[in-house]
C-alpha cells in the first residue's frame, strides 16, 4: 500500500488562496509517474473528484474548479500539489489525495485504490 500524507489545510476567507500538498516518499518519482488525484468530501456526500494530473503531466479538472485550481506535481520532492485560489465557501471540505497504479487517469473515486487521511480547507464568506 502507497502511503500517502496531505498536509497545508486552513480556514481563510472567501477569495483567498491555499496551497495542498501531497508526499508520497519513493512513490511519487521520475520513475514511477503514475495518475495522480485530488478528490474532496463534505460530510454526508460522496468524495467528488477535483482534479488530475497524469503520468505525462497532462491536467484536468472539475468544472466547480476550472481556472481557480492548478494540479501539480515535483518528483524530485515526492510531492503533487493543489494550488487553490479565489476560494468560495462552497469550496469547504475535507481534500484528499489518491493515486492509482498507472499513468493515465479518471475522474471517479472507484478507480483510486491509495489514499491520504485528508486535510480540512474551511472558506468563510
Amino acid at each position: 500500500q502507497v502511503h500517502l500524507v496531505e498536509s497545508g489545510g486552513d480556514s481563510v476567507q472567501a477569495g483567498g488562496s491555499v496551497r495542498l500538498s501531497c508526499t508520497a516518499p519513493g512513490y511519487i518519482t521520475a520513475g514511477n509517474r503514475f495518475c495522480m488525484a485530488w478528490f474532496r468530501q463534505i460530510p454526508g456526500n460522496t468524495r467528488a473528484w477535483v482534479a488530475t494530473i497524469t503520468g505525462d503531466s497532462f491536467t484536468d479538472y472539475a468544472d466547480s474548479v476550472k481556472g481557480r485550481f492548478t494540479i501539480s506535481r515535483d518528483d524530485a520532492k515526492n510531492t503533487l500539489y493543489l494550488q487553490m485560489s479565489s476560494l468560495k465557501p462552497e469550496d469547504t471540505a475535507m481534500y484528499y489525495c489518491a493515486t492509482r497504479r498507472v499513468r493515465w487517469c479518471e475522474p471517479h473515486l472507484n478507480f483510486y485504490l491509495d489514499w491520504g487521511q485528508g486535510t480540512q480547507v474551511t472558506v468563510s464568506s
